[in-house]
């Protein structure tokens, strides 16, 4: 499946070298708002993934910890058997904007071979992570950025879709 070879170091590298061009790109997208953002960055978004292999990678998983809302609480620590109080007292921290984070990366629940233990239970963030297939894509392009520096798939799908300037 991948054609694309997963380096880390070379992705944060390209990520900032890249960063002052993206952020500029991205100030027109979210002043223009194009009605098409969306259905390109969808199309990308399809493309990359026939490319790239989550499970070579796992940089996510590794690096970040997604914001953890109640309902995931609730939902991991039936499926862990445990008491929510439990599972926030073994596994999450609030950070300084009051959410809940696992309280160390990579995360608890990963595997050596990449996959997730709680697979189909795990974070809303997870399950929606890299966000490059959401509506209102302009609406995150300060995550997007940030997560250019963690995923090559979102990296891969800003450079094409910044690559396709013209059409906005």
């Amino acid at each position: 499946m991948t054609t694309y070879k997963i380096d880390i170091e070379a992705l944060k590298e390209k990520a900032k070298n890249t960063e002052a061009d993206t952020k500029t790109f991205f100030a027109k997208l979210k002043k223009k708002k194009p009605k098409q953002l969306d259905d390109i960055t969808h199309s990308l978004h399809n493309e990359v993934f026939e490319e790239i292999d989550c499970l070579e990678c796992a940089n996510c998983c590794k690096s970040i910890s997604p914001i953890i809302i109640d309902k995931d609480i609730e939902r991991m620590a039936k499926h862990l058997r445990m008491k929510p109080s439990a599972f926030i007292d073994q596994y999450l921290n609030l950070d300084h904007e009051n959410d809940y984070v696992f309280k160390e990366a990579p995360c608890p629940f990963l595997m050596p071979d990449n996959y997730c233990m709680v697979y189909e239970q795990r974070p809303r963030a997870c399950r929606e992570y890299p966000h490059t297939d959401r509506k209102r894509f302009y609406q995150i392009l300060n995550l997007t950025l940030k997560n250019t520096h963690y995923c090559p798939a979102v990296y891969e799908v800003v450079d094409r879709l910044k690559s396709q300037k013209d059409k906005f």
